[in-house]
C-alpha cells in the first residue's frame, strides 16, 4: 500500500511549518499526500494573523504549482481553505487543539545553537511539554512525531543506537534553573561592581559626549552583557554535563519529557542530523535561509575562512532536506506501540560518510570554477587549508585578536586624517572578520571534532518498506547521493546565488557611493522652519582651541612674555590633552583661565585687525558654499561653537546666530579667567538645540548639523541630517553605524598656515 492511501483521511497538525522542514514537510504532503489534510499552529507575528502568515507561505514560488493554471486550486487562499486549518498560537502558550487530529509532526523548536538558556527551556522543553498536554486533552490516540536532533547524543564517540540516550541528567531540576537564570543574571548585571564596570567603560569613550550619552551606551552595555552571559551559562551548563550546546541539551531533555509521554500517546522520535538543501523536492538545490555550513562555505569562497578546526577524515554528517521529510512521511503511516516509543536516525555517516576533506575538496572545486568576484581586485583567492588541528586553529585566532586589539588602541590616538579613517575602515572589517571566526569556531569546533557514526537502521527499514514510486518520492536512503555532484552541482550554486545577486547590487551601490563620496546631498528649500547648526574647530577650519588662545593672547605680549607663554603651553600639553579627552568642559575653562587680565575690548580689536584675515584663510570653501546654500534656502544658520566670543567675529557675516563661549569681565573690563556661563560642548549643544527648536517652532526632523568631534555626537543626533565632517575615529564608526553622510572639508594651504598670527604685526 503506498503512503498516499496509508495517510489518506488523516489530519495532521505540524507545529513548525513556517521553518525549514515544516515548509518542506507542508509541501510534500500538498503535492504527494492528496487524502491528507493539515493542521498547523502558527504564532502572530506583528499584524499579521496565522492565517496571513500562512498565506504568504503559499504564495512561496514551491507553492504555486499546486494552484496555478490547470489545478484544482485557484490560488492561495483556496488552497489553503480546502487543505490547511491555521490555529493561532505558539509553543509558549498552546492553544486547545482539535478532536479529530490523528498525527501530530512537532517540527517546531529554538534550532540556534547558542540560544539563552531561558529561551532553549521555554521551547525545547517546556514548549514541548504544553503541546504533549493539549494532545492529551483530545482524548484521541494521536501519533505523536517528534522532531529532535541525532547530536542530543551529545559528546559521546563512536556507534549510536537508535534508542533512547542514556543520561542521568533530570529534566524538572534543569527547566526550573535554566528558567531561573534570566532573573538573577539579570539581577547580576545590576549588582555595584558590575555597573561599575560598564559605566566606566561607556564613559571612556562617550565621556566627551556627556553623561546621558554614556548612561545610554552603560545601558547597552549591561543588557548585551545579560544576553551574552545567558548563551555562556547555557552553553557551559550542557557541555559540564556531556553535551555541545545549549540546542542539543535542551532537544536531549525534549526527548525525556517525550518518553514520559509515550504511555498515553502513540510515539515516534525522529532525529535528523545537518539538514542542508534538497536533492530533488521541491527542487534540486532548494533551500531557505542560512543553516549550518552555508556561513562557512561563503567566508571560505569570500577568502575569509584561512582555516577550520576539523581533522580532515572526520566525518560530517550532512543529510538533504527531502531525505528527512521522505522519513517523516514514512514515519506518520507507522503504528508504534504505547510506552514503545520507536527511534529514527536520519544520517549519512554510517552508510555514505563526506569527510571534512572531501567537504573542503568539493567546495574549493565549485569555487575554482565559479570564484566571487571582487571588481578590479579579480577573484578572490581562496585558502588553503592544512587541517593543523583545533589547538592550532585557536592560536592563530587568539593571536589575530589580539594583533587587532593593539592596532585598534593606536588608531584611537594617533591624529586624525583621511588615512587614519581609512585604517579604521580596514580595522572594523577586520574585526568583523575575526568576530565571525570567533562565534564559528566556538559554535561548530564540538561538530567538527565530533567523533560519531548514527546507526539508521530503522531509517533504512522504512525506505525498504517503500512501495512502488514511492521509493523515489519517499525517498530517505542517503546511500545514493553523490556528495562531490551535490556539493558542486547543487548546495553550492544555491547558497550562493543570492549572494551573488547581493553583490551585483553592492557594487553598484559602491560605484554610487564612490561617485557621490564626500558630494552633499541638495540642499532643498522647506515649508517647516529648518537649521543648519555648524561646530567651528575642525569642522569650519583647520583650527583647535590652544592654537586659537595663542592667536589671540600672544599679539599682546611682549619677545620675552611670548616665550614664556608658548613654553607653558607646552609644558601642560600632555595634561591638556588628557584633560580634552575626559571632559572637554573642564579643558576649555583651563584655557580660558589664562585670559585672567586681558583686556576684552583689546582682543575684539586684535580679532578685528589681526585674526581676521588669518582665521577666513583658515575656512573650508565647501563650508562656506554649504553654509550659503543653507541660506539661500531660508534655512537659519547658526555657529555653536566653544570658542570664545571674540573670535568668531570674522564669521558673523555667515550666520543668523552665533553661540559662543563668552568670557566674563570686571568692572574694568578686564577677563576674570572665568566664563560667564557653561560652554556649550557635548550633550549641552543638544540640548541648547531643542530648547531653540521648541522656542522657535523649528523642525529638527527636517534639519541639518555639522561637526567633526565624537564629542557632538548627541547634536548630530537630534537632528534629521547629520554630516560627520573629517570626523575623528570615533564620530567616524559612529557616523558608517547610522549610515550618517561624511565629508572631507580641506582648507587651503597657505604659507601662514604654520606661523602665529600677528606675532610681528605690532
Amino acid at each position: 500500500m503506498s503512503l498516499a492511501d496509508k495517510l489518506k483521511d488523516k489530519k495532521v497538525l505540524v507545529t513548525g511549518v513556517t521553518g525549514f522542514v515544516g515548509e518542506a514537510l507542508l509541501h510534500r504532503i500538498i503535492g504527494e499526500l492528496p487524502g491528507t489534510t493539515v493542521a498547523a499552529i502558527i504564532r502572530p507575528k506583528g499584524s499579521l494573523t496565522g492565517a496571513d502568515r500562512m498565506a504568504q507561505l503559499l504564495r512561496k514560488d514551491i507553492f504555486k504549482p499546486f494552484y496555478g493554471e490547470g489545478t484544482e486550486y485557484a490560488d492561495a487562499e483556496a488552497l489553503s481553505a480546502a487543505r490547511i486549518h491555521v490555529i493561532d498560537g505558539d509553543l509558549a502558550d498552546v492553544p486547545e487543539l482539535p478532536k479529530d487530529l490523528d498525527i501530530v509532526v512537532h517540527c517546531a523548536g529554538d534550532v540556534s545553537f547558542d540560544p539563552p538558556i531561558h529561551e532553549a527551556f521555554t521551547t525545547n522543553v517546556l514548549g514541548t511539554k504544553s503541546l504533549l498536554e493539549r494532545i492529551v486533552e483530545t482524548g484521541q490516540p494521536v501519533h505523536y512525531v517528534h522532531i529532535s536532533t541525532a547530536y542530543t547524543a551529545g559528546r559521546r564517540r563512536g556507534a549510536i543506537p537508535e534508542a533512547p540516550v542514556d543520561h542521568f541528567v533530570d529534566w524538572r531540576i534543569e527547566a526550573e534553573a535554566g528558567m531561573a537564570m534570566k532573573s538573577r543574571i539579570e539581577e547580576q548585571s545590576r549588582s555595584a561592581p558590575m555597573l561599575a564596570k560598564f559605566r566606566k567603560e561607556a564613559e571612556k569613550l562617550h565621556r566627551r559626549a556627556g553623561h546621558l550619552t554614556a548612561a545610554a551606551d552603560t545601558e547597552r552595555r549591561r543588557t548585551e552583557w545579560v544576553a551574552k552571559r545567558l548563551v555562556e551559562t547555557g552553553t557551559e551548563r550542557a557541555r559540564s554535563l556531556g553535551w555541545t550546546d545549549c540546542y542539543t541539551f535542551t532537544k536531549a531533555l525534549g526527548e525525556r519529557v517525550v518518553e514520559e509521554f509515550s504511555g498515553k500517546l502513540p510515539t515516534s522520535i525522529v532525529r535528523p542530523a545537518i539538514i542542508e538543501s534538497a536533492v530533488q523536492s521541491p527542487h534540486p538545490g532548494w533551500i531557505e535561509g542560512f543553516k549550518m555550513a552555508e556561513p562557512l562555505i561563503l567566508a571560505y569562497g569570500r577568502g575569509e575562512l584561512p582555516e577550520f578546526p576539523a581533522s580532515p577524515d572526520s566525518v560530517i554528517e550532512i543529510i538533504p532536506v527531502d531525505h528527512v521529510v521522505g522519513a517523516i512521511c514514512a514515519v506518520m503511516a507507522t503504528e508504534p506501540e504505547l510506552s514503545k516509543p520507536e527511534y529514527y536516525h536520519i544520517g549519512s555517516g554510517a552508510r555514505n560518510p563526506l569527510t571534512f576533506e572531501q567537504l573542503y575538496a568539493g567546495v574549493r572545486a565549485y569555487f575554482s570554477k565559479h570564484p566571487f568576484d571582487l571588481g578590479e581586485r579579480g577573484a578572490v583567492r581562496l585558502p588553503v587549508w592544512k587541517f593543523p588541528g583545533g589547538d592550532s586553529v585557536e592560536t592563530m585566532l587568539r593571536y589575530g585578536e589580539r594583533a587587532h586589539k593593539i592596532a585598534d588602541k593606536i588608531i584611537t590616538t594617533i591624529p586624525r586624517g583621511e588615512r587614519t579613517r581609512k585604517y579604521a575602515r580596514e580595522l572594523d572589517v577586520q574585526k568583523r572578520r575575526l568576530d565571525f571566526l570567533r562565534r564559528y569556531m566556538d559554535l561548530y569546533s564540538e561538530y567538527a571534532q565530533a567523533e560519531l557514526q548514527f546507526i539508521d537502521d530503522n531509517v533504512l527499514a522504512l525506505h525498504n518498506a517503500l512501495e512502488g514510486d514511492d521509493k523515489e518520492k519517499f525517498a530517505c536512503d542517503t546511500a545514493v547521493v553523490d556528495w562531490q555532484y551535490y556539493l558542486q552541482e547543487l548546495h553550492c550554486p544555491s547558497v550562493t546565488e543570492s549572494m551573488r545577486r547581493l553583490d551585483v547590487v553592492r557594487k553598484k551601490r559602491n560605484k554610487a557611493l564612490a561617485e557621490s563620496a564626500g558630494v552633499l546631498k541638495k540642499v532643498e528649500p522647506s515649508e517647516a522652519k529648518v537649521v543648519a547648526a555648524f561646530d567651528m574647530d575642525g569642522t569650519l577650519l583647520s583650527s583647535n582651541v590652544i592654537e586659537t588662545y595663542l592667536w589671540m593672547r600672544l599679539p599682546e605680549l611682549d619677545g620675552p612674555q611670548r616665550a614664556n607663554e608658548i613654553g607653558a603651553m607646552l609644558r601642560k600639553l600632555p595634561k591638556l590633552i588628557a584633560a580634552e579627552r575626559k571632559d572637554r568642559g573642564t579643558f576649555l575653562r583651563t584655557i580660558y583661565r589664562r585670559y585672567a587680565g586681558a583686556d576684552l575690548e583689546e582682543l575684539n580689536q586684535i580679532v578685528d585687525e589681526i585674526l581676521a584675515e588669518h582665521v577666513l584663510e583658515r575656512l573650508s570653501g565647501a563650508a562656506v558654499r554649504r553654509i550659503r546654500e543653507h541660506r539661500a534656502a531660508g534655512h537659519k544658520t547658526i555657529l555653536i561653537t566653544g570658542a570664545v566670543r571674540p573670535l568668531t567675529r570674522p564669521l558673523e557675516p555667515l550666520f543668523d546666530e552665533i553661540v559662543a563661549a563668552e568670557l566674563a569681565v570686571d568692572d574694568r573690563g578686564r577677563c576674570t579667567g572665568f566664563l560667564s556661563g557653561p560652554p556649550l560642548v557635548g550633550e549641552s549643544r543638544a540640548a541648547w538645540l531643542k530648547h531653540h527648536a521648541r522656542q522657535t517652532n523649528i523642525d529638527l526632523s527636517k534639519s541639518y548639523a555639522y561637526a567633526d568631534s565624537h564629542s557632538d555626537l548627541p547634536m548630530l543626533s537630534v537632528v534629521g541630517n547629520p554630516v560627520a565632517v573629517s570626523p575623528d575615529v570615533s564620530l567616524f564608526r559612529a557616523a558608517r553605524a547610522a549610515r550618517w553622510q561624511i565629508v572631507d572639508w580641506k582648507t587651503s594651504s597657505t604659507p601662514s598656515r604654520l606661523e602665529l598670527p600677528g606675532v610681528n604685526a605690532r
